[in-house]
């Protein structure tokens, strides 16, 4: 990829509507463009995270054998009230009539129509448990949508839900993606928090946040220092459940040795029983040849959402910080103007692109100085520097983005290094 032929206007402020930081940063690095309230036009820089998110999201839930599928984001009313969440929902969801007068609504959630869709599908216990996902854009009606990404009014959303034959089974399923969602966030270079929370409109009596420490948080959150520690997944889920943490009015201010800080709410799961595969109707025929209700769980991650929460987390007075695997590329050269047709840089670019996939070459015609202050607001994780000093010496500059440091290598080297092992 060139930047020439790349959609992107940085800017040098940030627009007077965006009030923390995220949303200044990916405004100003043409991430994202307001479309109306709420609602935002995702553009190729802001696309590319979006994807890296995904894809890592989507191994994990793959790994435990959640199968994807694609749910439609208009649904049908009837569903929900035969659930009674209709009419308890409130003014978020967005309800709509046809040309037929049909009642129908833009998806906020898929509780009901996946329970539908599996009542269809499944009538024995021997096709138990089940794990389903999709990655499908949602729609809540925030009555003050702020915070670009953060608190949007449209976003997209991973949703997994399971489907067991008892309570003992699905909790086993329920711990089986509380590990899972840890890990993904690790993957993502996060250090989620688990923190015990109200089931709220999904309903249920079990249920888990995970937040993402930023001092820009928008709750309060109180932990045991050990649930930042590294080899967190190395302990089990009752392990990690015995330490604390709470948020916001559930903090104990009592409890000694614990850490405050602020957190940013990035997924939540939910075990919720037969509170929608009874009203529902969904049944399958246990051991005894009976029908039993369906024990089920949800497990949401907000993908979007997760781009403002990682710029939250890793930014610095010149811009965002990206953490390798999630950076929309991973490589930036620079080069000037009298290299830009030069065979061993366009060798270079080529190689580095075959290996790392995700390398830009800055081939604009503006000052050197502009080219490294946009690698650093976009918050490439390396950038080579191909100028004066490689005319000269014949050694090219590494710069990296997270420390800062300026390293000088030769053609040779730069083939051996490790870009990715030596981020840090």
């Amino acid at each position: 990829m060139k930047f020439s032929n790349f959609i992107i206007n940085t800017l040098k402020e940030s627009p007077k509507e965006a009030q923390i930081i995220s949303h200044k940063l990916m405004l100003r690095t043409s991430m994202v463009k307001q479309h109306t309230a709420g609602i935002y036009i995702w553009l190729p820089l802001g696309l590319r995270v979006l994807r890296k998110i995904e894809e890592i999201i989507r191994k994990n839930q793959n790994d435990i054998n959640c199968q994807e599928l694609l749910m439609p984001t208009i649904q049908s009313a009837e569903l929900w009230k035969k659930s009674g969440r209709y009419d308890d929902y409130g003014k978020e969801m967005l309800r709509i009539r046809d040309r037929h007068e049909v009642e129908l609504l833009y998806g906020p959630t898929n509780e009901e129509i996946i329970t539908d869709f599996f009542n269809d599908y499944v009538n024995s216990y021997k096709n138990l448990p089940k794990y389903l996902y999709h990655i499908q854009w949602k729609f809540r009606d925030e009555i003050r949508p702020r915070f670009g990404v953060m608190r949007g009014r449209e976003f997209l959303m991973k949703d997994a839900y399971s489907f067991d034959l008892s309570e003992s089974t699905a909790f086993t399923t329920y711990k089986i993606f509380f590990m899972n969602y840890l890990k993904t966030f690790i993957e993502l270079g996060l250090k989620p928090i688990p923190v015990k929370a109200d089931p709220g409109a999904i309903g249920g009596n079990l249920s888990h946040e995970f937040q993402i420490l930023a001092s820009t948080g928008e709750s309060e959150i109180a932990y045991d220092s050990n649930l930042t520690s590294k080899k967190l997944l190395d302990q089990t889920y009752e392990e990690i459940n015995e330490l604390y943490s709470a948020s916001d009015d559930l903090i104990d201010k009592s409890k000694k040795d614990i850490v405050v800080g602020r957190g940013i709410e990035v997924g939540h799961i939910f075990y919720f029983g037969t509170k929608y595969s009874k009203p529902l109707g969904a049944k399958v025929v246990n051991r005894d040849g009976k029908n039993e209700d369906l024990y089920m769980g949800s497990y949401g991650i907000g993908v979007s959402r997760l781009v403002g929460a990682i710029i939250e987390a890793h930014h610095d007075e010149k811009g965002i910080v990206w953490p390798f695997q999630v950076a929309p590329f991973k490589i930036n050269i620079i080069v000037s103007d009298e290299l830009l047709e030069n065979n061993v840089i366009i060798d270079i670019y080529d190689f580095l692109t075959d290996k790392y996939k995700d390398v830009i070459l800055d081939d604009r015609l503006i000052t050197f100085g502009k080219k490294i202050k946009d690698s650093e607001l976009i918050g490439i994780p390396w950038t080579i520097i191909a100028g004066k000093n490689y005319i000269e010496t014949g050694l090219l500059e590494l710069m990296n983005r997270m420390t800062s440091e300026y390293l000088k290598i030769s053609l040779e080297d730069l083939e051996k290094f490790d870009f990715e092992k030596n981020f840090s």
